[in-house]
């Protein structure tokens, strides 16, 4: 189940940040972060502090994601004896959350977000790892449905180490494009305006590999599907040898 798992967390984070209700947000989150204007077709920020601030927050979000997982992990392995049920059950929880990615299911209660920009105090190197934290506690709805399906993974892995792994890879899938993106738009915000026009498709390629992922492992053929990643499998034998 890992070989799938780990290219689908990888995924999933990086489509988590372009997902319709994250990447619009991105010139709010930088200027919250490092206390920059949007003037003249991009934001009038120095790099180099864009660039530590973003670590802090990478950071902030990260250490609240593994923790996610870490405890995901510790539950699914005290049931253990029932990991077979807890993969199905799982199986069909991301099955949901892919099918409301895509618009075919409408769960008001999936859609709730808690977080909120309500400070405009210029920020500082330790306020952007709170605001890390902050964004990984009261996620969007969208990061919301795809961590969720993360953390049922992370439940349903052999051991608590797979479990943070896939935590620690969703959580680089996501800080690489927020970081690249946004030392670009210090020096214009055209990349945002023309990946603003494709975020639909986006968030609903996200649904597509959330339900392939969830009938893969609603039928127990996660395992089978790594033939999908020879070159991860290849590299996984010649670690172990």
């Amino acid at each position: 189940m890992m070989e799938v798992s780990i290219w689908f967390a990888l995924a999933a984070g990086a489509l988590s940040f372009f997902s319709p209700c994250v990447f619009p947000l991105l010139p709010a989150y930088v200027s919250h972060l490092t206390g920059g204007q949007a003037r003249d077709g991009h934001m009038k920020v120095e790099r180099s502090v864009v660039l530590l601030r973003s670590f802090g927050f990478i950071a902030g979000f990260s250490l609240i994601f593994i923790l996610m997982g870490a405890s995901a992990s510790f539950l699914g392995e005290m049931f253990s004896e029932y990991r077979i049920y807890i993969e199905q059950i799982a199986g069909i929880l991301i099955i949901v959350f892919g099918l409301q990615m895509m618009g075919w299911l409408s769960f008001s209660f999936l859609l709730k977000d808690t977080r909120s920009f309500k400070t405009k105090k210029k920020g500082t190197a330790w306020g952007s790892i709170l605001l890390g934290m902050a964004f990984a506690s009261g996620w969007s709805p969208c990061v919301g449905l795809t961590l969720s399906s993360i953390l049922l993974l992370a439940s349903a892995s052999s051991t608590l180490t797979q479990g943070v792994l896939l935590l620690i890879v969703y959580s680089i899938g996501l800080a690489v494009p927020f970081l690249l993106i946004s030392l670009m738009i210090t020096k214009t915000f055209t990349v945002m305006k023309t990946i603003n026009r494709i975020l639909p498709g986006l968030s609903k390629i996200n649904g597509a590999l959330m339900i392939i992922l969830g009938f893969l492992c609603l039928v127990g053929r996660c395992s089978k599907s790594a033939l999908i990643f020879p070159f991860l499998v290849s590299f996984q034998h010649r670690g172990r040898v």
